[in-house]
């Protein structure tokens, strides 16, 4: 039997060779099932999942670079809280409280005579903690003890000050030092804000226009 292949010229038999390869790399390429189109499928898959993790590291760039600003912020944040803490302190801290007034007073050569404590006041955020004080000194003192007082770290409010001449007090139960010329009374107010251990003592503050 005649071998077609044999009775076509070489140039016919190359042009048929390569368009004869040239479908198989077609069929290999796009036929569903073929390694190289599985392959293909791959490749494109693995570029999917590379984009969108640059996309995904894009992100969390922003957010890395929004966390040192956010970390400072946030160290900010705690130091004023801190601060705060030290202004308006969660506890009573009572203790404290009378040593920094006593301090104060020291300074300024003034002598408390009295420290009475007064019912503590419960406010919505806070809790108001009253003291009433007797003290007496020479008069530019007393002003700056209250100068002193304001410039302490914990807040306090000084307020109800009823002084007089400390010479038309003759009734004092103690003896009035040299260059003594007012004595008198008054309440200075601190606060704290935790809710915990404020005692019998705490009481909600009347409502405004009732006592």
């Amino acid at each position: 039997m005649a071998n077609p292949l044999r009775d076509m010229s070489v140039i016919m038999q190359c042009l048929l060779a390569v368009a004869i390869t040239v479908v198989l790399v077609v069929v290999g390429v796009y036929l569903p099932f073929s390694p190289i189109a599985q392959e293909r499928d791959e490749v494109d898959k693995a570029v999917r999942q590379r984009s969108q993790l640059n996309q995904e590291v894009t992100q969390l760039q922003v957010y890395r670079q929004r966390y040192g600003e956010l970390k400072s912020q946030m160290d900010a944040l705690s130091k004023q809280l801190e601060t705060l803490k030290t202004i308006v302190p969660e506890e009573k801290e009572e203790d404290e409280f009378i040593r920094l007034v006593q301090g104060a007073a020291s300074a300024s050569n003034v002598q408390i005579r009295r420290f009475t404590a007064k019912p503590v006041v419960a406010r919505e955020y806070h809790y108001d903690m009253p003291f009433e004080l007797q003290a007496d000194g020479p008069y530019f003192n007393l002003l700056d003890f209250f100068s002193r007082l304001s410039r302490l770290s914990r807040i306090i409010n000084v307020g109800d000050i009823d002084f007089e001449d400390a010479q038309g007090q003759k009734k004092a139960n103690y003896p009035i030092r040299p260059g003594t010329s007012v004595t008198g009374v008054f309440t200075a107010t601190t606060f704290f804000t935790k809710p915990a251990d404020t005692g019998a003592a705490a009481k909600p503050a009347p409502p405004a226009g009732k006592m």
